[in-house]
């Protein structure tokens, strides 16, 4: 028999209830160990705390979590879901009504050369994407992707801070589409809260394209009202040029999509971790471009990774000459 007190598991304020962790992970369906293993890995969900301490979640927290459960449930992978807001995961747990587009795969214009060719390989058929347009760059979307017929706009870029913001509207505004997913490497809190604001999908690009299918599939549809202009932000950069590089983005993703032939996988690991590097350069320099007081810093970060891009750039070369991968001119 429970002899518990009433409020011992429920904490009630006004109309809003606030449950202890044991019983939302209860009413989610959750066992409470794999909740406080999401919140530590993935951020699931940011419970207030009661005054000695203990973590409260609200009806819509439980809400979400019991949401989260059943896509996970169903194949969707943790990572892309738990940073939805309850809104989408409502959206993506819905059957898709007939007159959705469901029948056919979701039309989509792609900003990075790169994600085209990954989503091009990835297969039409298996992700459920029909790339109608792409362009390399967000300063060349606006006039590159005008006019298309897309239902999303894709748009990658590794580095992202708040100059992208007015070219994210020029390109969306060209295209006609309001569902836009922005997919980053390293991006500054504050501007993935203004790309949200503005009604942008935006998340860490996955490596796997079918999470990136996926985030178009909850982007799509979207019903949001029409976002304002945002004010033009002046993009300032600073200091040095970085190293030279000796592999360029195009260079790597050919080297990790000819490692597949091969039985060692090493090029195409060495491969990611050097975007990876290249990126964080170039946002090093940008973030010490936004903080005069620590460009210093930032600057001896750039170096440091530049460092570390050569040591690795030679080790790639020297393994694909190994494994007889394509190299780009002048490297072979």
């Amino acid at each position: 028999m429970n002899t518990l007190p009433a409020d011992h598991d429920t904490v009630r304020s006004d109309d809003t209830g606030a449950y202890r962790s044991g019983v939302a992970a209860r009413l989610a369906g959750l066992p409470v160990e794999t909740l406080r293993v999401w919140e530590r890995r993935y951020g699931v969900s940011e419970p207030q705390r009661s005054a000695r301490g203990q973590r409260l979640y609200s009806s819509a927290q439980v809400r979400r979590l019991s949401l989260i459960k059943q896509l996970v449930d169903q194949g969707h992978p943790i990572g892309a879901m738990a940073r939805l807001p309850l809104d989408q995961l409502q959206h993506l747990a819905e059957p898709l009504a007939a007159d959705t587009g469901a029948s056919g795969p979701i039309r989509v214009a792609v900003v990075g050369t790169g994600l085209a060719r990954q989503l091009a390989a990835g297969g039409r058929e298996r992700l459920a994407l029909d790339v109608r347009a792409s362009c390399a760059r967000l300063d060349e979307a606006a006039t590159a992707l005008r006019g298309v017929a897309a239902d999303v706009l894709l748009i990658e870029l590794s580095e992202l801070d708040d100059s992208a913001l007015p070219r994210v509207a020029a390109a969306r505004l060209a295209c006609g589409t309001p569902a836009v997913v922005v997919l980053y490497r390293f991006c500054a809190n504050a501007t993935i809260r203004h790309l949200r604001a503005l009604g942008c999908l935006v998340a860490r690009a996955p490596s796997d394209m079918a999470e990136v299918a996926l985030l178009c599939q909850v982007a799509f549809p979207a019903r949001r009202a029409a976002p304002a202009a945002p004010a033009s932000v002046a993009a300032q950069r600073c200091g040095e040029a970085l190293a030279p590089r000796r592999l360029d983005e195009q260079a790597l993703a050919a080297l990790a999509a000819a490692s597949n032939s091969v039985m060692c996988e090493c090029p195409r690991h060495l491969a990611d971790i050097l975007t990876m590097i290249g990126s964080f350069e170039r946002y090093s320099a940008q973030c010490g471009s936004r903080n005069p007081g620590d460009a210093a810093l930032h600057q001896d970060l750039g170096q440091a990774a530049a460092q570390a891009r050569t040591l690795l750039e030679n080790a790639l070369l020297r393994l694909a000459r190994t494994e007889g991968l394509p190299l780009p001119d002048g490297l072979a």
